[in-house]
């Protein structure tokens, strides 16, 4: 099969499995390029683990410390008339570049908020290792169905108090125009919390105390995006930001609860990039394309595996990490820093139609968005005939 990207919207609706493995290698190689990770977990579990910050977590802390790692995700296998999911063959090749090398690998293909995905790996910790030390809550869905009364929650992108009517750029028409958002309701806001909030963090870390398989002194961590004034009225103090406090409430409470293990839990704040999430949220196409030009300008953008890194060289397991004054891990701050915020917010208030491409870097915003489906990656073939058929085990 030859395979092109087939893109709709916001989303890529097909993979490469050979850009894709060579885009994990890429990350891989970055990693062993650093030193090694001082004081880091060697048995890491990530739920979320084929994509984005997810992945690079699991890259990082595989090849940079040689932790054992296992990981959840939900992901589509590919057919011999269908190629899988980018996430699919992700995992794929961090499988094959893991046993290589031998590191110790194990993932799970399902549904991360049921209450059998949470038996399933809690076995195989047993089984292989007894007990975790880093826990990494890296999920993102846009429903969830709660485990314990089967009611299906949905998310909802919408500001909370007052319509908002702001810039946006329309990747289908290639158009920077305004949209208008109206207020979420109540239950949209509690949907909202229901399917991205701390909850089902919660439910995971529970699950794995009462099995007795949270190491003393573990850690763990959900990753969150704050931003700064442009992206707040349908980020930060929107539905998705209250689900984002909801995470802090949870990060306190475990903290709180596990005392006994001298548990660590942080929410961690992360740069905004192009993901599969991100892509998805008004604003966010745009604002991402002038920031990646003025960061890269600055010579400070980073790229979701120098994110990572840091987090776990400069947070996590730092002596003495920087934290904000809701106890966050923050690696936000080449980006949200005040004199780099007031460049985006000059070109923000310059940027239109006639002067988009000029202002913003959208082909690294495109080039990054092909990446992440596995496209094009240099060195890769895309005119050669290839099996969409991998597996991993």
């Amino acid at each position: 099969m030859v395979i092109h990207p087939k893109i709709r919207g916001f989303i890529c609706t097909n993979a490469h499995p050979v850009g894709c493995a060579a885009h994990v290698q890429q990350q891989i190689d970055f990693i062993q390029q650093q030193p090694k990770i001082e004081a880091a977990p060697q048995r890491v579990l990530v739920i979320g683990c084929s994509t984005g910050y997810g992945l690079a977590t699991r890259i990082a802390t595989a090849f940079g410390a040689g932790a054992k790692t296992i990981g959840v995700c939900f992901e589509k296998e590919p057919t011999e008339k269908r190629t899988g999911t980018a996430g699919w063959y992700n995992t794929a090749a961090f499988h094959d570049a893991a046993k290589a090398t031998g590191l110790y690998a194990k993932s799970f293909n399902g549904d991360a908020f049921s209450n059998e995905m949470k038996a399933e790996v809690i076995e195989q910790i047993k089984a292989d290792f007894g007990q975790v030390d880093l826990v990494v809550y890296s999920l993102a869905s846009p429903k969830r169905k709660d485990p314990n009364s089967d009611q299906v929650y949905s998310s909802t992108l919408k500001p909370v108090g007052q319509a908002y009517t702001t810039k946006t750029y329309d990747t289908d028409r290639d158009e920077v125009k305004e949209i208008s958002l109206e207020p979420a309701n109540d239950d949209e806001i509690a949907q909202t919390i229901k399917v991205m909030g701390g909850e089902d963090w919660e439910l995971w870390l529970d699950a794995l105390n009462q099995a007795g398989v949270l190491a003393p002194n573990c850690k763990t961590t959900a990753y969150t995006y704050i931003g700064k004034e442009l992206t707040w009225p349908i980020y930060g103090h929107a539905t998705i930001g209250k689900a984002k406090e909801d995470l802090d409430r949870a990060a306190a409470a475990m903290r709180a609860r596990y005392t006994n293990l001298n548990l660590e839990a942080y929410v961690s704040s992360l740069k905004a990039l192009v993901t599969q999430a991100s892509s998805a949220i008004p604003v966010m196409p745009l604002y991402i394309s002038l920031i990646y030009g003025v960061m890269k300008e600055e010579g400070t953008h980073e790229g979701c595996i120098e994110q990572i890194y840091r987090l776990l060289t400069e947070g996590l397991y730092a002596a003495n990490p920087k934290l904000d004054e809701a106890g966050r891990l923050r690696m936000d701050g080449k980006e949200t820093n005040d004199a780099t915020q007031a460049k985006i917010k000059a070109l923000w208030d310059q940027v239109n139609q006639d002067n988009f491409h000029q202002l913003a870097d959208y082909e690294g915003y495109h080039s990054d968005f092909l990446k992440l489906f596995g496209f094009g990656i240099a060195g890769v073939d895309y005119d050669a005939d290839v099996d969409p058929v991998v597996s991993w085990s």
